[in-house]
């Protein structure tokens, strides 16, 4: 079933561009010039994301956010506007507005933030995810690690940025270890409501609270037997960590209403992207439950650090989202090929599937083209490129650029040639040359 988005904004171009970027996406959008028409739509609707201007000819998006929030609707909320103000961004936040964008709102950004705004908070995996099997030398060290502490109950520690595969390396912990037939609970901490935390982690008894109509289950009965994964850790409230903390102390817990301990008999692998040490200097982690969960550490590199992997990950999305679209596709052309290879990637492997998505989506040939893998790329001067391949014209950068086609096609010459731009006969020469293998 497609989310539905409910976009405000009396400008009609820029509410048709969003309305069409949100489309493309695959979310079901309906778009209102004020705000009476919103509440009308919002009455008749069930919406998963508002995303409403600040002014708007009739009302404004705050009274509509206040509106929501007096109708006990709890829809997440995005502001957006041009004319940013502080205590208007600190009010709306108060008044449980995800987040406050100015405009120009990018494309990228826009759409990153509505995947993360439909991120569930936990997903329950009881067999294991397919997962795509990577040949740089950066993950490979990564899978030898996660391999080497799978048997042990050691607590783990994967730090990266976001979009990394953070999860994947847990996956691969959690399938090695005597726990690979029991349930794998992955918990996205960033999306952890304050005032519900504590009950969704350990359980609670009917009665417990108001709207607490049954008994239900935490995700420490949920990972009974298996493996804990928690997200985005360094976002998790003092609190919770305080509690955390003792569970995994004493290992035992007690549902919100209860007055029996239960066992706690899971795994707990931790994940950030976020400096763990400097929060803690900062007051805003707590050092005792760091050096609980970090009893082991690997770090998960970045896609711009392991180029070999590119074009690979995204000959298996585009296979993968050709057949999920009903998209006849066949691979990318080399222009296409030498974009990927030439663009930072900040968003890593999330940034590259979502691009190859929406590049299948909207493709009208067979093979990929510039274009379709350009689609939303606003390259930043000041941010540097994942080891590009380039033509060979520059003699002084002739021999690295021989080094990362060969690496971008696992050392296959034809492919390589092409993505240089060179005939393989003239590539076998310099590879000569320089003394490459």
């Amino acid at each position: 079933m497609k989310r539905k988005i409910l976009i405000v904004e009396d400008n009609m171009s820029l509410s048709q561009m969003q309305k069409d970027w949100f489309s493309q996406a695959g979310y079901d959008v309906m778009t209102a010039m004020s705000e009476p028409i919103a509440r009308a739509l919002i009455r008749k609707t069930q919406f998963d994301l508002i995303l409403s201007d600040v002014r708007l000819p009739e009302g404004d998006g705050i009274s509509l956010l206040k509106w929501l929030h007096k109708e006990r609707k709890d829809i997440p909320f995005i502001i957006t506007t041009e004319y940013v103000s502080v205590p208007d961004v600190v009010y709306t936040i108060k008044l449980g507005a995800m987040d406050y964008l100015p405009k120009p709102v990018h494309r990228e950004h826009l759409l990153e933030l509505a995947e993360e705004v439909f991120r569930p908070i936990a997903t329950v995996r009881k067999k294991e995810k397919a997962l795509f099997h990577r040949t740089s030398p950066g993950i490979l060290q990564v899978e030898k690690f996660a391999r080497l502490v799978a048997p042990s109950d050691m607590s783990v520690m994967i730090l990266g940025a976001n979009g990394t595969g953070k999860e994947s390396v847990a996956q691969t912990i959690h399938c090695n270890s005597d726990r690979w037939n029991t349930p794998f609970i992955a918990v996205n901490c960033g999306a952890l409501p304050r005032g519900l935390a504590a009950s969704l982690f350990f359980g609670h008894e009917k009665g417990a609270f108001t709207g607490a109509d049954t008994a239900k289950n935490g995700y420490f009965d949920m990972a009974k037997g298996g493996t804990l994964f928690l997200d985005e850790i360094g976002t998790m409230s003092y609190e919770l960590q305080s509690l955390l903390l003792r569970v995994l102390q004493e290992n035992t817990y007690t549902p919100i209403g209860s007055g029996r301990e239960r066992t706690a008999d899971v795994r707990v692998i931790a994940a950030t992207n976020e400096d763990l040490p400097k929060a803690i200097k900062e007051g805003r982690f707590r050092e005792d439950l760091y050096h609980r969960l970090n009893e082991f550490e690997i770090r998960q590199p970045s896609l711009a650090e392991c180029p070999e992997d590119i074009l690979p990950l995204a000959e298996f999305f585009r296979e993968r989202f050709s057949k999920e679209l009903k998209r006849e596709t066949r691979g990318f052309t080399n222009d296409a090929k030498r974009e990927l290879l030439s663009y930072s990637w900040p968003g890593n492997v999330r940034e590259l599937q979502n691009r190859i998505k929406r590049a299948v989506l909207v493709a009208e040939t067979p093979m990929l083209d510039v274009d379709g893998v350009n689609i939303g790329i606003h390259p930043d001067e000041d941010v540097p490129t994942a080891s590009p391949v380039l033509p060979l014209k520059d003699e002084a950068l002739e021999k690295e650029s021989i080094i990362r086609a060969l690496k971008a096609c696992n050392g296959r010459r034809e492919q390589a040639a092409a993505l240089l731009n060179i005939n393989p006969a003239t590539l076998y020469r310099k590879i000569k040359k320089y003394g490459l293998k």
